[in-house]
Formats: structure tokens, C-alpha cells, sequence
């Protein structure tokens, strides 16, 4: 891998981190679209959608609380201009490969289900940001 890739999503991990303890689960109903024909429709509902969501918020604040300093820098950026927030994240990440990793692995199974249902599931911004965190 790339340095300035790792670094990116490091940046980006942060952002989804934050997102994800603003708490974007209530807007998944709302965002989600119809689901693939090919899909599992059991898996696909705006019931089950909004659970994995919901299971995915849930997941990454009890990580983010049981490691006080990821949630301080996470918390830290909340109130920072989006350059300063972005270089305080890339720092932390940098910092700690291992967070990063156990986060990107918390919030992959919103990504299963986007490809799974062929939906969006979360809201525009935290889309971006969690599609270029995700990628690689």
C-alpha cells in the first residue's frame, strides 16, 4: 500500500468515525433506495438496513469508549475547521494503524449491504466520505 493512501483513509476513517457517533442511523430509511431484484429480501428491507446501521453505530461508539484517546481526537475534530479537523485525524490514524483497521472492519458491513442491496444507505456527505474510506 501506498503511504498517502493509508494516510487518506486514515483521514476518512476518522470523518466516518465521527459521523457514526453523530449518529447517521436515523437517516438510512430515508436514504436507502430500492433494493436489487437479485438481492436477499430479507436482507434488503429498510427494516434491516436501518438495523446494520444501527448495529454499526452501536459497535464503533463502544470501541471509540473503550479507547479515550481515539474518542478525544474523533471528539476533537468535531469542533475544528474541516483542514484542521482533517490534519488531527490523519495524525491520531497515522499514529494508531491498529484503530484504524478494527474501524474499517466495524463499518464494513454497512458496505456489504450498499453492494448486496444495491442501495445507498447513508446520507450524501457520509456517503463520500465512508465510499472513499472503504475503498482500497
Amino acid at each position: 500500500m501506498k503511504f498517502r493512501g493509508i494516510t487518506t483513509r486514515r483521514r476518512v476513517a476518522g470523518v466516518c468515525a465521527g459521523a457514526v457517533l453523530a449518529g447517521f442511523a436515523g437517516a438510512t430509511a430515508a436514504t436507502a433506495t430500492a433494493p436489487s431484484a437479485l438481492a436477499a429480501p430479507d436482507q434488503c428491507t429498510a427494516s434491516a438496513v436501518s438495523g446494520t446501521v444501527s448495529s454499526v453505530t452501536n459497535e464503533a461508539r463502544a470501541y471509540l469508549a473503550a479507547r479515550p484517546a481515539a474518542n478525544q481526537a474523533v471528539t476533537a475534530a468535531f469542533s475544528q475547521p474541516r483542514p484542521q479537523a482533517a490534519a488531527t485525524l490523519r495524525s491520531y490514524f497515522t499514529a494508531h494503524p491498529q484503530e484504524y483497521f478494527d474501524l474499517r472492519g466495524i463499518l464494513a458491513p454497512i458496505d456489504e449491504v450498499q453492494r448486496q442491496c444495491n442501495i445507498t444507505a447513508l446520507p450524501p456527505g457520509l456517503a463520500s466520505a465512508y465510499d472513499e474510506f472503504m475503498a482500497g
